[in-house]
């Protein structure tokens, strides 16, 4: 007779989004907050900027030709830049 394996301890939960921080439905993490930055040049204050004005809990910059995971995280937001360091879209995500 072979032995069970040992239980598996469930999946930790998701992170939870704190009230205030951009937490309403369809916008979570505060992206429409900041949509007049798109067209911009980024820079390490506007993105500073950026999470503080949104109210994101974290802050992703995403340029082209860069691995990125498919992890969701509502309260990140995701700030798109072209080959010219310009904003080209802000998500969730």
């Amino acid at each position: 007779m072979t032995a069970s394996p040992p239980p598996r301890e469930p999946a930790p939960l998701p992170p939870r989004v704190e009230p205030g921080r951009g937490s309403s439905g369809d916008d979570p993490c505060g992206a429409g907050r900041v949509q007049d930055r798109v067209g911009r040049a980024y820079s390490e204050a506007l993105g500073e900027a950026l999470r503080r004005e949104s109210g994101a809990g974290a802050l992703r910059v995403m340029r082209p030709g860069e691995a990125h995971t498919l992890e969701y995280r509502a309260e990140r937001l995701n700030v798109h830049l072209d080959e010219d360091e310009v904003i080209t879209a802000i998500r969730c995500g």
